[in-house]
Formats: structure tokens, C-alpha cells, sequence
């Protein structure tokens, strides 16, 4: 059996023919994959122009986002690229896209929850609905949220413990830190004590808190007396509210009470037991 010989006119023919295609396909890959990339960095632009500069976990998370696109894209144009320079080269390609629909649909089954958490987590990202710090409550478990991932959120509660969801499963999601919170205290009085004396000894107490440079400064208003919340067994209760700067709402909260009930004793004013 003879071997093949070299012909450098059949070698001229496939270079004009074929070869020329493949530096398009290579190039129109190229400048696709660089559209694309300009295209995701005008828009990372555009979503990071409508936060502050000093804002750095909205230029890390447009960052992050910008970076997925980015990677989707170059996976998507370089696989449909593989392919015409296989059909070029005279390789079928419809058992390797026969495979490779087998694959991504055993992959698809075996990891539609991934899928699902991931396709999830990129939203909660990208409509920055919490942040790193924030005190939120997710699926009725409050707490500061210590790391944000595509796949999962991390919580960490009162008591320490740190609780892991995967993003999919996130139903209820309660930011409780987001450009300002309220302080609420809850006072129970007999029936016996004097509504209007109560309340204008807790309004005193409030404007003496925002008289104070230290307590001053965390609230963003007066203390709001919203009244008779509620009356029962022997006891009404007077609910108040100051509306604080993020993440301040519990020791302001805290204050207050301490000085209602300081103030209380005082003036002979006894909370209903």
C-alpha cells in the first residue's frame, strides 16, 4: 500500500479553501468574545456610576458580576467557535453534541438545586437586596450576614451559631439594617397610672437622649410616642419607636429602656408586673 504524498498544490487549495475560514472563525471569535467583554464592562460601569466610590462592596459585587458575564460569555462564543473549526476540519460533530446533550442533561438532573442556588445568589448580588454586616432575617432566623457567595449566605445569630442557605431556598428575606431602622420599646403601665403623665415623662426622656452627643447622633429624629398599642389584663401598653441610623436600632433600644425605667423610679411611676 502506497503512502500519501505531500502535494503542495492539494495543501495551497485547502489553505485558500478552508484554512482562510478557520482565521475567520478564530478572529470572529475573538472580536465577539472583546464585544461582549466591552459590552458587560460599559454595563459594569453603568451599575457601579449610581453607587458612591467609597462604596466598595458594590464595586466588588459589580466587579464579581462583570466577571461571570464575562466567563459565561467566552464559554459560550469559544464552544460555538470549537465547533465550526471542527466542521472545517472535516469532524463530525454530531456525536460530540449528541454527548455533550447526554452529559448536560444527567448534569442538569444531578445539579438543578446547584443550578438553582447559583442562578439565585446572582440576583440577590446583583439587586443588592443585603450586604455584608447587615442585620437581616432570612426564612424567620435573624442575625448579621458574615459572607454573600453565589451558592449560599451565610447568617450568624444572637447566641453565635452560624447558619448556611443555599440561596434557592431563600423565601423570606427581611433586611433590617437598610438606610435606617427603628428602635421600638414596648412599656406596660397599670391602669391606675396617668396615660398623659407617662407619656410626657417618655418624651422627655427621648429629647434628653437626643440632646446627648453620644445617643444624638445615632438617631435620625425625634422619639415617636405611637400610643395605646394594646390593653390587657390590667395593663396598657404605650409603644415608642426611634428611627436610627443602620445597625444602631438595639442599643439605642436599649437605652431608652434604661433611662424609662430610671426616670420611672424617679417619679414614682411603676411599670405594670
Amino acid at each position: 500500500m502506497a503512502e500519501p504524498q505531500w502535494d503542495p498544490r492539494l495543501a495551497a487549495h485547502w489553505s485558500v479553501t478552508h484554512g482562510i475560514n478557520l482565521i475567520i472563525i478564530i478572529l470572529g471569535a475573538f472580536i465577539a468574545i472583546r464585544a461582549a467583554n466591552l459590552v458587560i464592562d460599559h454595563l459594569q460601569f453603568k451599575l457601579a456610576r449610581n453607587k458612591a466610590t467609597t462604596d466598595l462592596e458594590w464595586q466588588r459585587r459589580a466587579t464579581t458580576l462583570g466577571r461571570i458575564l464575562t466567563s459565561l460569555v467566552t464559554a459560550v462564543v469559544g464552544f460555538m467557535a470549537i465547533l465550526m473549526l471542527l466542521r472545517e476540519l472535516a469532524i463530525d460533530v454530531v456525536p460530540i453534541l449528541t454527548g455533550a446533550g447526554i452529559a448536560g442533561l444527567a448534569i442538569g438532573f444531578g445539579a438543578q438545586n446547584l443550578v438553582r442556588d447559583v442562578i439565585s445568589g446572582f440576583f440577590l448580588i446583583l439587586e443588592d437586596q443585603v450586604r455584608i454586616g447587615d442585620l437581616a432575617r432570612i426564612n424567620g432566623t435573624g442575625g448579621i450576614v458574615e459572607q454573600i457567595n453565589l451558592r449560599t449566605i451565610l447568617l450568624r445569630d444572637g447566641e453565635g451559631a452560624v447558619h448556611v442557605f443555599p440561596n434557592g431556598t431563600i423565601t423570606a428575606l427581611a433586611n433590617l439594617s437598610k438606610q435606617f431602622a427603628y428602635a421600638v420599646v414596648d412599656i406596660k403601665v397599670a391602669y391606675t397610672e396617668n396615660l398623659d403623665r407617662v407619656m410626657g415623662t417618655i418624651r422627655e426622656v427621648g429629647a434628653s437622649m437626643e440632646r446627648d452627643p453620644s445617643w444624638g447622633s445615632l438617631v435620625q429624629g425625634p422619639l415617636d410616642i405611637l400610643g395605646v398599642v394594646s390593653l390587657d389584663g390590667g395593663s396598657a401598653t404605650i409603644q415608642v419607636k426611634f428611627k436610627t441610623f443602620p445597625l444602631n436600632q438595639g442599643k439605642v433600644a436599649n437605652e431608652l429602656r434604661r433611662r424609662l425605667m430610671a426616670t420611672f423610679v424617679g417619679r414614682g411611676i411603676k411599670p405594670y408586673a
